[in-house]
């Protein structure tokens, strides 16, 4: 895995000047989310004020963006940002608020690198960044399985504030794409209202819901749009859904992540099928094809990652093979995925949010 190196910041001002100074990945019509190496950025302004903004709405912070060329030179662009989310903004849960990075619909470099105007989320270390890295696999690996995902690039963030002498820790982040670019990739529009997971598209729910049980993820519901995304081919539609915001699914294994209570779990590792109910197991047949299918990419995805702790590395893979003999013991996967039709149980609660409100 690439990383690179910091040098001066040039302002290049016209389109023949940036193709002059642009990285190799401009020049071949790639942009942000096109490759796989470290990206170092550096945030300036006042990121006092920025990651102290934590209650009410959020305020707008022009700040600086700076990324490198291949060249080690460095390019700039004027943003705006404010803090976003819930859970992770809250100054007693996390350390630095997730960001909301606006970039310009007037700036060539904007235009070329980051397909502006757009507005990026950045995923900022909440308890230590190693969790970071983990959650970034996880999108990763959902990238393996459909091309209904957000893609994401590893960054290594920089703050600098402008008024405070104050030396900010480097740390890992996760710049997330834009669900309109995800959209738009996917020749599809964003649909925001609330609609129930039976009314979705069959094939795509079953494969993001049987994604939450492989990673351990139970804090997602279609109803409220609990990081959950619908994109349809028009309004009219039959939407699909594509999750997001993984930090609480076990696989990542933060220290601050708990199951809703509601769901009656012992501990976040524990998996839980949070899907409709479907009483005909053979209609997860594609849906459990296809997961053996990408069963080597997703191990080699956290056996090839140099980023990753050995001890970490070791408990993610038996953590993999215990979806894995789930998937691949009929008893097991009955039992595990006709749950939601246990009246008993809690298959069909609703989350809100970690809470349930």
């Amino acid at each position: 895995m690439a990383i690179f190196i910091n040098g001066p910041i040039v302002n290049a001002q016209s389109d023949a000047d940036l193709s002059a100074r642009r990285p190799a990945s401009f020049l071949n019509g790639k942009g942000l989310f096109d490759a796989d190496e470290l990206l170092n950025i550096t945030l300036k302004g006042d990121i006092r004020g920025l990651i102290t903004d934590r209650v009410g709405e959020p305020g707008r912070y022009p700040l600086t963006l700076s990324l490198l060329n291949e060249d080690s030179s460095a390019i700039s662009i004027p943003i705006i940002a404010r803090t976003r989310g819930h859970f992770r903004r809250m100054k007693g849960n996390c350390v630095y608020p997730p960001l909301l990075l606006e970039f310009p619909a007037n700036d060539s470099l904007s235009r070329a690198y980051f397909k502006g105007p757009v507005k990026l989320k950045l995923v900022m270390p909440c308890r230590g960044d190693m969790y970071v890295i983990h959650e970034w696999l996880v999108y990763k690996l959902y990238n393996l399985v459909t091309p209904l995902s957000f893609r994401s690039r590893l960054v290594n963030v920089k703050m600098v504030d402008d008024g405070n002498k104050k030396n900010y820790q480097t740390f890992y982040g996760i710049l997330l794409e834009d669900e309109k670019q995800l959209a738009e990739r996917n020749n599809m529009v964003v649909i925001s209202h609330q609609i129930k997971p039976e009314q979705t598209v069959t094939d795509p729910f079953l494969t993001m819901a049987v994604f939450q049980y492989l990673i351990g993820n139970t804090d997602w519901s279609v109803q409220y749009l609990q990081n959950i995304k619908l994109l349809a081919t028009d309004s009219m539609a039959v939407p699909v859904t594509v999750p997001y915001d993984f930090d609480h699914a076990g696989i990542v294994h933060a220290p601050y992540a708990l199951p809703a209570p509601q769901l009656e779990l012992s501990s976040i590792r524990d998996r839980r099928y949070r899907g409709y109910c479907i009483d005909n197991i053979k209609i997860f047949d594609s849906t459990i094809a296809r997961y053996n299918r990408l069963k080597d990419a997703i191990y080699n995805l956290y056996k090839n990652c140099p980023l990753l702790d050995p001890k970490y590395l070791k408990s993610t893979l038996r953590y993999l093979d215990e979806f894995y003999a789930t998937i691949n013991n009929p008893n097991d996967l009955n039992r595990e995925f006709t749950y939601p039709c246990n009246k008993e149980g809690t298959g069909n609660v609703i989350i809100r949010g970690i809470k349930e409100k």
